[in-house]
């Protein structure tokens, strides 16, 4: 088996839901018809540890993702080693058509990137109406994920009381 971050350090189960939850931004990749990827960042939402993309009808991501080619994704953060964490999606997608979950989907995306009164909230929802926008579940076949973070140690200081007799050692 090799050794990998998912294997040392890996990110499951609760966690990795509530990572996924937290971040904002996902890198998906699809198979065009010529067979090149097609990848792009985008925002998503994450209910009952089901992921949620907005697509607006002129991207590629919607038709690619449901004609049968594989679907990958990437959710990470971490500037520096010990701060490395994500989860690697592999699945499919497939459209949301109740209306109900579309208007439950908007406000969960509302709450994660806006707030009451900001600049561009309704320019985003307004633009999606005009756009086409349809949502996508991405189907989990395979989650991958690994937090170096678990592992890593604090550098803080620390205060010891050792016996007497141990004076002569630095601590």
């Amino acid at each position: 088996m090799a050794i990998t971050a998912s294997t040392t350090n890996p990110l499951k189960g609760a966690k990795r839901w509530a990572y996924l939850a937290r971040a904002t931004t996902i890198r998906v990749a699809t198979v065009n018809d010529d067979g090149s990827l097609y990848l792009t960042p985008l925002w998503f939402v994450v209910r009952d540890q089901r992921i949620f993309l907005p697509l607006d009808a002129g991207g590629r991501h919607g038709k690619n993702g449901t004609s049968g080619r594989p679907v990958s994704a990437l959710v990470d953060s971490g500037d520096e080693f010990v701060t490395v964490a994500g989860v690697r999606i592999l699945g499919r997608l497939e459209a949301v058509n109740d209306e109900n979950a579309h208007g439950e989907l908007e406000a969960l995306m509302f709450d994660k990137y806006f707030y009451e009164g900001h600049p561009y909230a309704h320019r985003y929802f307004e633009f999606g109406e005009f756009a086409g926008r349809v949502y996508y579940e991405l189907v989990v076949d395979k989650l991958i994920g690994w937090d170096s973070r678990e592992t890593t140690v604090s550098d803080t200081p620390e205060r010891r009381s050792l016996p007497a007799h141990i004076g002569d050692r630095l601590v």
